[in-house]
C-alpha cells in the first residue's frame, strides 16, 4: 500500500474510529487524517503507533499523546494550547470510535466549548457490528455500555432496562459475561431472545444466538476471551383494552383496597394511574347502584 502522504488539514479535533480487530477496517478519510495531523493522542500509543505501521503513515517528527481517563485532566490543557496555536489534532481511542464506552467525551466538550472545531471519521463501531450479525431488530437500540459489577448492582441497573423499547446493547467483560446471562434470566425471564458475540471481525470471530436460557447452557464452563457484546430482544409489549384493564380492576378490587387495586393494575400495565384511578372509581360507583 501506498503510504499517505501530509495535506493542510483545518485546525480542530478529529475523531478517528479504528478498527475493533482487522486493521483493514479503517476508512480512507480516518488515514489521510492520520497522515495529516499536526498533533496525534491516542488511547494507546502502542496500537495507534502499530496501525500506522501496517498502513504505511510515518509520524515525520510527530509524536503521539497518549490521552485515557487517567491522565485527561492534565493532557487537555496541552491539546488545547496546541489549538489555539492553529493545529490540528487526531484523536483515537484504543479500537472502535472514540467516546462509545471509550474516552473522549470531556476532550470534546472543552474543545467546542472553546469553540474549535470538532469532527469526527467515522467507521468500526462494535455496538453496530454487533447489531448487524445479532438477527435482533435494529429499527430502535439502547447501548447500555458495561452494566455494575457487584450482583445487586447489575441487576438494579437492569430492571431500569427492562421496558426499553429497543434492542440492548451491552458490553461485558469475558470473564464476567456468566453473571451477567445469570442475571439477565433473572431480571427479564428466561425465554427473552439474546446474542453474545466475541471477537467480532477477527479471526475467532463467534456470535450465539438463543433464548436466555440457551446462551447460558451454551456458555456454561467454557473460558470465553476476547472482547464481548451482549445484546437483548425487546420485551413483548402488551397492549391492555378497556375492558381487560376493567375485568383485572374488578378482580383485583375484590382482595383489595382501591388504592391498592389500582396500584397493583398500574404496575402490571403500565397505564397512567390517573386513567385507572377513573375507572376504578366507575366501578365502584356501579357497585353501589
Amino acid at each position: 500500500m501506498t503510504a499517505a502522504k501530509r495535506a493542510p488539514l483545518a485546525p480542530g479535533l478529529y475523531f478517528l474510529a479504528t478498527p475493533i480487530g482487522t486493521a483493514r477496517d479503517i476508512t480512507l478519510r480516518a488515514l489521510d487524517i492520520l497522515a495529516s495531523a499536526d498533533v496525534l493522542a491516542a488511547e494507546d500509543t502502542r496500537s495507534l503507533r502499530k496501525l500506522m505501521d501496517i498502513h504505511g503513515i510515518a509520524l515525520e517528527g510527530r509524536q503521539i499523546l497518549a490521552y485515557h481517563d487517567h491522565n485527561g485532566a492534565s493532557q487537555r490543557p496541552k491539546l488545547l494550547t496546541a489549538l489555539e496555536a492553529g493545529k490540528s489534532i487526531a484523536y483515537a481511542s484504543e479500537a472502535g470510535t472514540p467516546l462509545i464506552a471509550d474516552p473522549g467525551y470531556q476532550l470534546g466538550r472543552a474543545v467546542s466549548e472553546a469553540g474549535f472545531l470538532v469532527t469526527a471519521a467515522p467507521g468500526p463501531s462494535a455496538v453496530l457490528a454487533a447489531l448487524a450479525v445479532s438477527g435482533l431488530a435494529t429499527d430502535s437500540f439502547f447501548f447500555a455500555g458495561f452494566a455494575p459489577n457487584a450482583q445487586g448492582a447489575r441487576r438494579a441497573y437492569l430492571k431500569t432496562l427492562k421496558d426499553v423499547p429497543g434492542t440492548l446493547v451491552f458490553y461485558e467483560s469475558p470473564k464476567r459475561v456468566h453473571k451477567l446471562i445469570d442475571d439477565m434470566i433473572e431480571v427479564y425471564g428466561p425465554d427473552r431472545d439474546g446474542v453474545v458475540a466475541r471477537e467480532l471481525t477477527k479471526k475467532f470471530e463467534e456470535v450465539l444466538r438463543g433464548k436466555l436460557t440457551e446462551l447460558q447452557s451454551e456458555i456454561s464452563g467454557r473460558n470465553l476471551k476476547g472482547e464481548v457484546v451482549v445484546l437483548v430482544a425487546r420485551g413483548e409489549l402488551i397492549e391492555f383494552d378497556e375492558n381487560s384493564t376493567r375485568q383485572m380492576l374488578e378482580t383485583a378490587l375484590q382482595d383489595d383496597s382501591l388504592k391498592g387495586a389500582v396500584a397493583s393494575v398500574v404496575e402490571a400495565t403500565g397505564l397512567p394511574r390517573r386513567t385507572v384511578y377513573q375507572m376504578a372509581l366507575s366501578i365502584g360507583k356501579s357497585r353501589e347502584t
